[in-house]
Order: C-alpha cells, then sequence, then structure tokens
C-alpha cells in the first residue's frame, strides 16, 4: 500500500502531537515531510533509503523525513497502512532523539547510527 503524500503528511501531523514540547524546546525550524526519496550514497541504488534527518545548522535545528524514501521502501517491501504508521513514529522519534541529545552534548545514537553503518559495509564486502 502506499500512502499518497497528503496522507502520509496528516499522520505525522497527528504524531507530531503526540510528542511532549519539551521535544520541541529548541526546534525553530520544526518538522517537514519532503517529498522526494534520499538513498544514502553508500548502498547501492534503490537499497538503502535515508528516511529522515535531524539538521543542525545556519537555518536552524530542524527534522526532514523524506517521503519518497518511506514509499520507496513500501513498494520494495508491501507495507500496510501499520506499517507506514510503524516508519514514521520510529524515524520521527529518532529523530527527535538526535535533537534532544545534541541539546545535551550526547552523541549516543550518533554512535549507533555509526555502528549500523559499519555493519552495513562490512556485511557487503563478504
Amino acid at each position: 500500500m502506499i500512502l499518497s503524500f497528503e496522507q502520509a503528511g496528516d499522520l505525522l501531523d497527528e504524531m507530531a502531537e503526540e510528542f511532549p514540547p519539551e521535544f520541541y524546546e529548541e526546534l525553530n525550524g520544526g518538522i517537514s515531510l519532503l517529498p522526494e526519496a534520499k538513498e544514502d550514497p553508500e548502498g547501492e541504488p534503490g537499497e538503502l533509503y535515508i528516511m529522515g534527518e535531524y539538521c543542525n545548522d545556519m537555518m536552524g535545528k530542524y527534522i526532514n523525513l523524506y517521503y519518497g524514501s518511506f514509499a520507496a521502501l513500501a513498494r520494495l517491501e508491501d507495507w500496510t497502512e501499520e506499517d507506514w504508521e510503524d516508519e514514521l513514529y520510529t524515524t520521527l522519534a529518532h529523530e527527535f532523539t538526535h535533537h534532544i541529545e545534541g541539546r545535551a552534548g550526547e552523541r549516543g545514537l550518533e554512535i549507533k547510527d555509526e555502528q549500523f553503518m559499519e555493519e552495513f559495509r562490512a556485511e557487503r564486502e563478504e
């Protein structure tokens, strides 16, 4: 099942309201659902997608989620609406964790993400 961009956006809006106000402190750019897919350059074409990113740059602090990445995986894995909900929520929570850790000067999730990529690279070399 492929949700439309608007349907995914509505789900994301509902989910975003479930997070406590403290999560939004200093997140001056908010949360955006962008239409494009964002492939990770470390993977083969169509193999590895970036679902979301926490950004902290000259534009501020904000979270981007990539609808096209979700839709690409939904096609590959034949997602249900529940899968969409799970993946959107998991990704949003993941990016919020980056934001909160960044405010606290922590890097735990960033290190975990780096370890995931190291394991990915090692598996590809086998």
